[in-house]
């Protein structure tokens, strides 16, 4: 098996990555958060996860190790594939999609592409006692007290056509660094980091 791949950044695409590998350019599918921390020339090491199937060896990469495990566990869930799995991992971080598992919050997963409200419910069900803990401790916010804006600066995000997914983790962190920001100082701050 391929456990990473490591070397110079060859091209960046859509939905993948081409990484020069000795002699070879490897092209490697990745979420879109690795794929924005790659740039043309720059030396990258990607966590790997090899898919073989009867037509194709599809080799999927990762920046850092917590979204490959979460990539392989959401593997083994009924009915996703790694499409599925790559979108997921695309529009909600590691941290956030184990914390959505550990709190049984399915309409968080449905902000993914091609997550129905059956397939969020299924992950929290199949995934609940399989991803480790730590991993949802890491999420924004995971400890934090309640703060009053957040809720309502998610929804007007939401409001304005972006995924639930894509702010939440946005505005959380913002909420964390700033305990005492208004709802409105917290929609400003997340459309600047969402441009």
């Amino acid at each position: 098996m391929i456990a990473s791949v490591r070397g110079a950044v060859l091209e960046v695409r859509t939905h993948s990555v081409v990484v020069q590998a000795g002699a070879f350019g490897v092209e490697v599918l990745a979420p879109a958060p690795t794929l924005a921390r790659c740039a043309l020339g720059d030396e990258v090491t990607l966590h790997a996860h090899l898919v073989v199937r009867e037509d194709s060896l599809t080799l999927y990469g990762f920046g850092e190790r917590d979204a490959l495990t979460v990539f392989e566990h959401l593997l083994g869930v009924t009915g996703v594939g790694p499409k599925m799995a790559l979108g997921l991992l695309s529009t909600l971080a590691p941290a956030l999609i184990a914390d959505a598992v550990a709190r049984e919050d399915a309409a968080l997963l449905t902000s993914a592409p091609g997550v129905g409200k059956r397939t969020a419910e299924r992950l929290v069900v199949e995934l609940r006692s399989k991803l480790p803990p730590e991993l949802a401790a890491g999420a924004p916010g995971a400890h934090r007290v309640a703060h009053p804006a957040v809720e309502d600066a998610i929804a007007a995000l939401v409001a304005l056509g972006y995924r639930e997914g894509q702010v939440r983790s946005q505005v959380q962190g913002l909420a964390a660094d700033e305990p005492a920001a208004s709802a409105e100082a917290l929609i400003r701050s997340a459309l600047a980091k969402l441009r």
